[in-house]
């Protein structure tokens, strides 16, 4: 009667420890899931671990591992990390989607009116070398206008060149409308510009046939003086004598 005693014994102390493992699942929150094992299963598992009358207490070790995991508490999952400071900032943690600003460049000043091509019609020579539209007027680039009160040639041979280079310039022009570069059509009192009357530049019309003096620097002065050297013009003899 002894083993039977001892046997049983041992049986009811593994049903005991049974239940209470399974007691201590249930306040670890480790009931969910596959791999939970219920009070009754820890129980049953542990009858069948506790060997009959005769056997000797064996366990094989998947058994030990299922019953251990199902007395385990699952560990709490772990806080996401904070993100980092950054340092330019403070210590305060920057957005990674915060929006980048455009850089305006400062002291930035807007480009000056591009000139264009302003038809004018009816144009008036006030000399060679000035237009005039009314009250407004236009000095020709690259060339100095020629004084109407002008006089050229040698003491006894002179003659009014001043007044010859205005005709000039009027037989050229002939009322027709000529195309000048402005910057606007509303402009005050002189603007120096260039002229084009179709497609001959009066200012380099005036200079290759002697009628005005290139300014200083002008792009006009080889072909002033190519009219200097071959008598045109404001360089040579009264045409009215020819």
């Amino acid at each position: 009667m002894r083993p039977a005693a001892f046997i049983t014994g041992i049986t009811g102390m593994a049903v005991v420890a049974g239940l209470l493992l399974a007691g201590q699942a249930r306040l670890g929150g480790g009931m969910a899931g596959e791999e939970t094992m219920s009070a009754e299963e820890t129980a049953t598992a542990a009858a069948d671990a506790a060997p009959e009358a005769g056997e000797r207490a064996t366990i094989s070790d998947d058994r030990a591992e299922m019953i251990a995991r199902s007395v385990e508490p699952k560990a709490p999952p772990s806080p996401a990390a904070p993100p980092s400071p950054d340092p330019g900032d403070g210590g305060a943690p920057k957005p990674a989607d915060a929006p980048q600003q455009a850089e305006t460049p400062a002291g930035a000043t807007p480009s000056p009116a591009a000139k264009k091509a302003v038809e004018l019609a009816r144009p008036m020579a006030d000399n060679a070398g000035i237009l005039s539209f009314g009250k407004r007027r236009l000095q020709l680039a690259g060339i100095v206008p020629t004084p109407v009160d002008r006089i050229c040639g040698p003491a006894g041979r002179q003659w009014p060149c001043g007044m010859m280079a205005k005709t000039a310039l009027r037989l050229l022009l002939r009322s027709r409308s000529v195309s000048c570069d402005l910057e606007t059509v509303e402009w005050k009192e002189t603007v120096t510009t260039d002229c084009r009357l179709g497609t001959e530049d009066l200012g380099s019309w005036l200079a290759e046939n002697g009628w005005a003096e290139p300014t200083a620097g002008s792009p006009l002065t080889s072909a002033a003086e190519k009219a200097r050297q071959t008598g045109k013009g404001l360089y040579g003899d009264d045409p009215r004598r020819n």
